[in-house]
């Protein structure tokens, strides 16, 4: 897969949209207008988080991920399923994990690696960059893509903040495809690796490589269309083989808080849902939480557990997670059992901060624009009701100051009073 800063990972059918307004109010970013009736995706500022596609009431925004026909591709000899921890939490009576190993296999893997594996990895390398002493606290964790993006968009000075190892599923995929090379004797571009993601800002992760120098998957597939060829391939495993190689270390991954608990620090926070980073973000950037050690966000309520590709309840898969922990030994995975040193684990390569919320890249141009935004925003009646299609009245004023939208556009003002 070629690296691709600029793919879209949420795309709007405009014969749905009613321009109701709904996705707009709920953008952590702003990157959504309503303009002749429709909304408008400014990719610029949009993080893939997949809110506006769990908020809109007409199905409007759609996910775009790779089809499931990808693992046919003739250059791939050898192929290996990477299911993401929170996949597990998916099912009904899932008590032994390996059925639906062995389902995956029934559909057309050759292989699979569990990302929770990986996930212990990096669980471990984190716990020694906290002992090095050269981390910047509170830590940011970097395991959710969207919270990344919108540290870099909008939150510039906590990039340093953030956590420099690699994804889990990029270790996963890195190990899995040096293990099947040793394993087959094929060359590593002949085996195809294939996320299964319950988001799409890890789909926009994984082909932009974030905090990798290329891609490390040839593939991302969702878990809701995974999910339902999966159910009857896993009703005909009778006795399955003892194959999942994951510990609670692991699985935990999958819910808001897990991550932090692995890493057996007394001084964390956890929280999820994009209302609830946003304000943690803000508090964090006024220094009110720098007694801590280390902080997890997650984009999605409940953790990954609640991605919008997902097809159960995050509450009720988070419940059948905590089930599913006590047939499982602590951890699995261990940075011994591998040939790798620390560094194979880190990012090895930063990514950038985004400046597209600046006014404009001169200071003075950009004073004299938000001297004009207060002024427009004087006038207007800070209803914030969106009927001019913009997502508050702030936002609008800076549309009008940038020329994208007219003072007229308000229906609550007076247009006697302007003149």
């Amino acid at each position: 897969m070629q690296k691709n800063d600029q793919i879209h990972t949420v795309k709007l059918d405009k014969d749905k949209c009613m321009g109701c307004v709904s996705c707009m109010k709920r953008c952590p970013t702003e990157a959504i207008r309503v303009r002749n009736g429709k909304a408008r995706i400014h990719y610029e500022r949009c993080i893939s988080c997949g809110e506006c596609v769990r908020v809109c009431p007409h199905q409007a925004k759609k996910v775009i991920y790779d089809d499931f026909s990808i693992i046919e591709d003739p250059r791939f000899k050898y192929k290996i399923a990477l299911p993401a921890p929170s996949l597990y939490g998916q099912f009904e009576n899932l008590d032994n994990l390996n059925y639906l190993i062995e389902g995956l296999l029934k559909i057309g893997f050759d292989d699979v690696y569990e990302v929770a594996r990986g996930a212990e990895l990096v669980s471990e390398a984190t716990r020694t960059l906290f002992d090095s002493g050269k981390l910047k606290k509170p830590v940011i964790s970097t395991a959710c893509p969207a919270v990344v993006q919108l540290i870099l968009l909008r939150f510039h000075d906590l990039k340093d903040n953030l956590l420099p190892v690699q994804a889990p599923v990029d270790i996963s995929a890195k190990l899995a495809r040096e293990e099947a090379a040793k394993k087959t004797g094929l060359k590593p571009e002949e085996i195809g690796i294939f996320f299964i993601s319950p988001c799409p800002a890890k789909i926009h992760a994984l082909h932009s490589g974030l905090g990798v120098s290329k891609p490390t998957v040839d593939g991302v597939l969702s878990a809701s269309d995974i999910y339902f060829r999966l159910l009857p391939a896993m009703k005909q495993v009778e006795e399955p083989r003892d194959l999942s190689q994951i510990g609670i270390f692991g699985l935990s991954w999958a819910a808001s808080g897990g991550e932090a608990a692995t890493l057996l620090k007394n001084k964390y926070l956890a929280a999820d849902g994009m209302e609830n980073v946003l304000n943690i973000l803000k508090e964090l950037e006024n220094g009110k939480l720098n007694d801590l050690e280390f902080i997890e966000l997650n984009a999605c309520i409940g953790g990954c557990v609640g991605g919008v590709l997902n097809i159960e309840n995050p509450f009720v898969a988070r419940a059948k997670l905590q089930t599913r922990r006590k047939y499982l030994p602590v951890t699995k995975n261990s940075i011994s059992q591998t040939d790798k040193n620390l560094d194979y684990f880190v990012w090895e390569c930063e990514p950038d901060v985004t400046n597209v919320m600046q006014l404009d890249e001169d200071i003075n141009v950009a004073m004299a624009l938000l001297e004009r935004i207060n002024k427009i925003e004087k006038i207007l009646p800070m209803l914030d009701c969106g009927c001019c299609g913009a997502p508050s009245c702030r936002a609008f004023a800076e549309d009008v100051a940038l020329g994208e939208a007219k003072i007229t556009d308000c229906h609550r003002i007076n247009v006697e009073d302007l003149l």
